[in-house]
């Protein structure tokens, strides 16, 4: 049974990100609770095709933050951000090439071949 989460605006959390998120989180010191530290996923401008993901960790929550509760990790995107991340999902692979969060985004237009940065028309 998935427990992927989706939330209003249709930015769904893999079970596989869950799971990855919540493994990081752990690892980090003093990270228990209702309180613990968040991943922040960003939408900056930049890369090399316009637009970039940046996933990092976060204990703090910003009035401009829309945070989500994805089974016991909790995941912060900013406003801004979020308007960019409509309808995508963010997932965790762990391929030859590498263990990394990826985003599926469906207004994506173009990405890189690294799939980190990406471009809207």
């Amino acid at each position: 049974m998935s427990t992927a989460i989706t939330t209003d605006t249709g930015f769904r959390i893999t079970d596989r990100a869950q799971t990855r998120i919540g493994e990081i989180v752990s690892a980090q010191p003093g990270a228990s609770g209702p309180d613990a530290v968040a991943l922040r996923v960003a939408v900056l401008a930049g890369g090399c095709s316009g637009f970039q993901y940046s996933f990092k960790l976060d204990p703090q929550k910003t009035d401009d933050d829309i945070e989500i509760h994805a089974g016991q990790v909790r995941v912060l995107v900013d406003t801004s951000s979020m308007s960019l991340l409509e309808g995508a999902e963010l997932d965790f692979v762990d391929r030859l090439m590498g263990a990394h969060f990826t985003v599926v985004n469906p207004i994506a237009t173009s990405s890189c071949g690294c799939g980190t940065s990406f471009s809207i028309d």
